[in-house]
């Protein structure tokens, strides 16, 4: 029986492949065979690689529609298909709702919703012309279905990004099937800017039920399965990976007023 999980022969893109939750993604692909094509601005200084193969890079400002079709058009020339898109590219700093400028709204949204959804129509595009179709990947974030106080335009990207791979699902079957992973907290080189020191990363790992934050691999094995014949008939779905999501406000107050009226 063949493992499903073999990708050899496949060729993957995945856009800000070259570090955080991309290199995780990217390095997963590449451990299971795959032909694995990253872009971002710059080439990252660490290239992703497995047992001596490395992941292609090509430079790509994803929010520029001539770059995009550009990247697929130079992925398929290199490697002839193109069978598994991960829109993983994204992110926002911190900003407030009430003083932001429009154009930095804008930006956002540009990033994290319309370059995405021109990557899917560009490679859904290529995939259908194939007789083995191909697979789409969305990598949204828990900010989709909680507020993103200090992230609003982030949070409503994603938001618009989870309803739209359902839309495309629709749209593109049977040849492409569209889904989205709904990323929760992930450890990465630059977590230290959002959770603080090792102490501070500690003390956010606490309030997750699994006690940890996630790790790039976790969210790249989540690609694997939906990338693979294993989800054949999953499509237009969303997988959380969030460790069992952010312990309730209430019981920790519960708990508190408890320990009080005891005292």
């Amino acid at each position: 029986m063949q493992n499903p999980l073999d990708f050899t022969g496949k060729v993957v893109l995945v856009t800000g492949g070259g570090k955080g939750a991309g290199k995780g993604i990217t390095e997963r692909f590449l451990e299971q065979g795959a032909n694995v094509v990253i872009c971002g601005r710059s080439e990252p200084e660490n290239m992703p690689e497995h047992d001596s193969r490395k992941a292609v890079f090509f430079s790509c400002d994803v929010r520029d529609i001539e770059q995009a079709q550009q990247l697929v058009d130079a992925t398929v020339e290199r490697f002839g298909r193109l069978d598994i898109l991960v829109n993983n590219a994204g992110g926002a700093p911190h900003a407030d709702a009430a003083t932001v400028s429009p154009r930095f709204s804008e930006a956002i949204l540009r990033l994290n919703l319309i370059a995405p959804l021109n990557l899917c129509q560009i490679a859904n595009t290529v995939m259908q012309k194939q007789e083995e179709g191909g697979s789409i990947i969305n990598i949204c974030s828990v900010s989709a279905k909680r507020p993103s106080p200090g992230t609003a335009a982030y949070g409503a990207a994603k938001a618009g990004l989870l309803n739209l791979t359902t839309s495309l699902a629709v749209e593109w079957a049977p040849k492409v099937r569209v889904n989205a992973v709904i990323a929760g907290m992930i450890l990465t080189e630059q977590s230290h800017l959002h959770y603080g020191d090792d102490e501070g990363i500690a003390s956010v790992s606490s309030t997750v039920p699994l006690q940890r934050l996630a790790n790039p691999s976790d969210i790249g094995d989540t690609c694997l399965y939906l990338a693979s014949s294993l989800s054949s008939y999953v499509s237009g779905a969303d997988i959380t990976v969030h460790g069992g999501g952010e312990r309730p406000a209430f019981l920790d107050a519960a708990s508190l007023h408890n320990q009080k009226t005891e005292s």
